[in-house]
């Protein structure tokens, strides 16, 4: 991926602090509804010759490789550790952890009813950074969807005396099952300036890709090793739909497979129809009778996928051929975590199975 470059701007003014860290140890990455993060070494000796100015609060960081960002965020601590000190950084997303809303329904946006989460979250950033020396300049893009948020009898609030943290808002808001998903995203524009940008997707984030893949052998480094998680396996699936008490809507669906019989259940409050819940708990039973799921690979530069080729939210082919596993599917890419170095350059992908998400707005009927 080339030559790396660090280097550090000032979160208000947008002044260049540094524009070469001789940082080392560098890990870095992005992850799908969350800010992912960054961590480097630098001597203490070298930072208190040039000034302390990589404080919380005030420093931006950026890890640019081949005149690309490939990754942007703000910088959370400093931490000695023997002869090094310790940077450790989060996306823009990460600022929504330490931003309230006390004035109380986002200043009059809210409460909302039957909204899309994806205007709600642009309300939320909009709120966040139209308070005083509260502008990071992110900008959260126009994605629509047909989820819905609030009801005419519970609408969404948000309240002053709660004190919510902004963030813990948008968690809940992309925590729903067929809300919309993002993560965090840095590039230059045109004029050579910085976009901070919140990415959103809607039904989903990332694509199937059929132009890129990873084996072993090939471009996986490492062996991995499955995991085969007994919480997370059922050959019986209990859903429950909307209603309350005994009309509660209720389906089962189970198969005797020569196993223990274990159940898990889905609960589905939006789901008005049995016939609706039946086809998403037969689909949940189905999802979680395989066991046996790679949780990650370690993968290098290579033709069949070069760095970087990927986003967030991709599904991709992984196949897996070692002493510990033959395993062949479509995964997910839900989080990564670059490691440059002046030998070879690699990543590591974290994994999930690629029919573990539902996208797109709960059935109805």
């Amino acid at each position: 991926m080339g030559r790396w470059r660090y280097w550090a701007q000032h979160a208000l003014t947008g002044a260049v602090l540094h524009s070469a860290l001789p940082m080392s140890n560098v890990e870095f990455g992005r992850e799908l509804n969350g800010p992912g993060a960054f961590s480097g070494t630098l001597s203490p000796r070298w930072l208190k010759s040039s000034g302390n100015f990589l404080l919380p609060s005030v420093a931006l960081i950026y890890a640019e490789a081949d005149g690309f960002i490939r990754w942007g965020g703000l910088v959370w601590s400093l931490e000695a550790e023997d002869r090094e000190l310790r940077v450790e950084a989060a996306g823009w997303s990460s600022y929504l952890n330490r931003r309230h809303d006390h004035h109380g329904e986002l200043r009059g946006r809210g409460p909302y009813v039957n909204a899309d989460p994806c205007k709600i979250i642009r309300d939320i950033w909009a709120y966040a950074q139209e308070q005083p020396d509260g502008d990071l300049d992110v900008v959260v893009d126009a994605t629509n969807s047909s989820a819905k948020t609030g009801t005419t009898a519970e609408p969404w609030h948000s309240y002053w005396y709660e004190t919510p943290s902004l963030g813990d808002h948008i968690d809940d808001l992309v925590g729903e099952d067929g809300a919309p998903q993002y993560t965090n995203a840095t590039e230059y524009q045109s004029n050579g300036t910085v976009k901070r940008r919140i990415v959103l997707g809607y039904p989903r984030l990332g694509a199937r890709r059929t132009d890129i893949s990873f084996a072993t052998g090939v471009n996986i480094v490492e062996p991995p090793r499955p995991t085969y998680d007994g919480d997370v396996f059922a050959n019986t699936v209990i859903g429950t739909g909307s209603g309350e008490g005994t009309a509660t809507r209720f389906a089962v669906d189970s198969v005797r497979d020569g196993r223990l019989r274990m159940e898990a259940v889905m609960q589905l409050p939006t789901v008005n129809g049995t016939d609706v819940l039946g086809r998403r708990i037969a689909a949940e039973r189905k999802r979680r009778r395989t066991m046996g799921e790679i949780d990650s690979i370690t993968v290098r530069d290579h033709p069949n996928a070069p760095l970087g080729s990927w986003q967030i939210g991709d599904d991709v082919y992984v196949t897996v051929h070692n002493d510990w596993a033959d395993f062949a599917g479509w995964c997910r890419i839900t989080a990564e975590s670059y490691r440059p170095s002046d030998a070879a350059d690699q990543a590591v992908l974290t994994l999930a199975r690629a029919d573990s998400f539902h996208y797109g707005a709960p059935e109805v009927a």
